[in-house]
């Protein structure tokens, strides 16, 4: 990295990949964790565009994909964030599926980050089972924790395979995410304030990532 933080090697852009968590349902753009970490990263003084977001509410990991052939995004890009999989397990769809098609997103994000696993970063699966909604709707929290923990325990093993940083955001909504003043008026997707807690934690280590590789 320069003596500004500026990235050099790469154009400072930012692919952000995911469903509601991402594309923020029911926030402004700059209320969500990938704009807010953007913009943190430039606090920092590590250059990094806005993202471009392929991302929309409801989203499973399989549309996901077709998603990102019809945008067709053109890397390389110095970030790429993945945060999928909450649709999965709210729709009942298997766990096997989940790990395969989780498996083949990383890949393309890696792809996309310039073949390089170093600048992909995944975030965990929140758990909207401690959330009104998910009270309102009669949903066993019990299960919805347990089957959120395995679909994350299946990512962060494929991180671990792939050589991709696994920011563990999931304990986070948990905590929070019963607190008014952490959703939107819909009682389930996450408020700017709870993006920022997220975001506090994807920062330091987005920041390592970027300022190790100019270093390298």
């Amino acid at each position: 990295m320069s003596a500004t933080g500026t990235i050099t090697t790469i154009a400072p852009r930012y692919l952000a990949l995911g469903d509601s968590y991402t594309i923020g349902e029911g926030v402004p753009a700059e209320g969500t964790w990938p704009f807010q970490l953007a913009a943190a990263l430039r606090a920092r003084g590590i250059a990094l565009d806005d993202p471009q977001v392929i991302a929309t509410t409801g989203w499973t990991t399989d549309e996901l994909a077709t998603a990102i052939d019809m945008a067709a995004p053109q890397g390389p890009y110095a970030l790429t964030t993945l945060l999928i999989g909450v649709n999965n397990q709210y729709r009942g769809r298997p766990l096997a599926e989940y790990r395969q098609q989780f498996e083949q997103l990383l890949q393309r994000a890696i792809a996309l980050a310039a073949e390089d696993p170093r600048r992909v970063l995944v975030l965990s699966i929140p758990d909207w089972g401690v959330t009104p909604y998910a009270a309102a709707h009669e949903r066993d929290a019990a299960v919805v924790a347990r089957e959120i923990d395995d679909f994350n325990a299946a990512a962060r093993a494929c991180c671990g395979d792939y050589g991709v940083a696994f920011v563990d955001i999931t304990p986070a909504s948990r905590a929070h995410g019963a607190e008014p003043a952490m959703l939107v008026d819909d009682g389930l997707h996450p408020s700017a304030a709870m993006y920022r807690l997220w975001m506090e934690q994807a920062l330091p280590v987005a920041a390592d990532l970027l300022t190790d590789l100019h270093a390298a």
